[in-house]
This record gives C-alpha cells, sequence and structure tokens, in this order.
C-alpha cells in the first residue's frame, strides 16, 4: 500500500500567522510613525482579509492585494504614505521568525516517514521562504508549493493541477489536504477531487464554501484520522 499525500496549509495550520502578522504589522506601523493601537491592527486585519477572499475568487491580483490593502488603509486613515513603502516593510518584518501552531512540530515529526508531506500556501514566496528557514520544517516536505511561484491560487482547480503534476506517483485517492480556510484550502481540495479536512481550533460555523469530509479542532487528532482514512 501506498504512502498516504497530505496536502498541508502553512499559515494558520502549520504556523501562526495571525501571531506574526500582528508582531509584523505593528512593527511596520512604528517604522511609519503610525502609533499601532489595536484599533487600527483589527482594521489593517479586516480589510487584509477581505482583499486576499477577493483574490481566491479572481476579482483582483496578487499585487493589487499587497500593495491595496494599505492605500485602503491609508485612506481610510486619512494619511499620505506610500503603500509600496508600506508593503515592503511588512513583508521584511513578517519574514523574520515564527510561531508554530500548538502541536504542528510534534505532528510533522510524527508523520514524517509515514505519509508523503507538501505544503501548499497562498503566501508571499519571499515571506514564506524567510517563515520557513526559521521554523527549519522544510527537511520534513518532500515539496513546497506556493502559489506565486505556481503561478495561480487557491481555491483555482489549477493550481492543484500544477502541484499533482509535479508530485510523482500522484494518486488522488490516496491525497488529503489539510487546512484552516473552507474559501481556500476545502474549496480548492473538493474543486480537485481530493480528500478534505478542515483545522477548525476556535469551532467555528461553517461559511457556506464547501463542506470538508473532515473536521478537527487540534492538530493532534491528525494521525488516528489518517490512519482511519488511509490504513
Amino acid at each position: 500500500m501506498t504512502k498516504p499525500i497530505v496536502l498541508f496549509d502553512l499559515d494558520d495550520t502549520i504556523l501562526d500567522f495571525h501571531k506574526a502578522e500582528s508582531i509584523a504589522i505593528a512593527k511596520t506601523f512604528v517604522e511609519l510613525g503610525i502609533e499601532p493601537t489595536e484599533e487600527i491592527i483589527r482594521l489593517y486585519s479586516r480589510i487584509n482579509a477581505c482583499q486576499w477572499k477577493r483574490l481566491e475568487t479572481g476579482e483582483i491580483n496578487r499585487e493589487q492585494v499587497l500593495v491595496g490593502r494599505f492605500e485602503i488603509l491609508f485612506k481610510e486613515l486619512g494619511l499620505d504614505l506610500s503603500s509600496r513603502q508600506a508593503k515592503a516593510l511588512y513583508e521584511n518584518f513578517l519574514s523574520q521568525g515564527h510561531y508554530f501552531i500548538p502541536g504542528a512540530e510534534e505532528l510533522l515529526k510524527k508523520l514524517q516517514g509515514e505519509c508523503r508531506l507538501f505544503i501548499c500556501s497562498n503566501g508571499t514566496a519571499v515571506v514564506q521562504a524567510g517563515r520557513l528557514k526559521s521554523a527549519g520544517i522544510s527537511p520534513f516536505f518532500e515539496e513546497i508549493f506556493i502559489s506565486e511561484e505556481i503561478g495561480c491560487n487557491k481555491p483555482d482547480p489549477e493550481f492543484f493541477r500544477r502541484c499533482f503534476e509535479r508530485i510523482p506517483d500522484f494518486d488522488r485517492e490516496r491525497c488529503i489536504i489539510i487546512g484552516d480556510s473552507l474559501s481556500s484550502d476545502i474549496l480548492g481540495g473538493v474543486n480537485a477531487g481530493i480528500k478534505t479536512c478542515w483545522f477548525n481550533p476556535k469551532h467555528k460555523e461553517g461559511e457556506g464554501y464547501a463542506v470538508p469530509d473532515y473536521e478537527i479542532g487540534e492538530l493532534e487528532q491528525v494521525p488516528d484520522l489518517l490512519r482511519k482514512i488511509f490504513w
């Protein structure tokens, strides 16, 4: 029996993106002379999440997300600042260091050798490269698929088709994607015809994007789930 192929999302599945984001954006604001209040950070996060959702649906491109989120923020705050400078500062700060989701590092050690592990991320290539290097987890994965390098984004079926082409001896029936986003990871997996597992530690209600095959609240549940599915 062949080893199962496990596609992991990176942000908020393996690495804690929200924590990294709040620290990086606060440093960016300080550099730009803005007091990083909780209110301003929450406003940025709302704008950022909205822009990434628009990218997933194909309304805007990646550059419009990365620069546009700051343009919108500065307009709402009434500030005359460079959005491109803000983008460069933020990406530099975000690429430094890492924070694991609880249980993530232990999970990868458990799965190594039992499963074929891959990353599928919509993140920015230079940022993800820095975070992965800091975390030291790249050796756990056969390959790391970043949408900016692949040429399209989750949940686009083309993203998954291009990933599958690069996985030797790919078997759709022996593949599952595990991620925290219904609109990106789960919808993408459904459209690609593979099994899906929603990592939902905050026990959110489904948002109607797609129905996952499985749902977990802790990464510690993954090994037992995989054994149940594939062995």
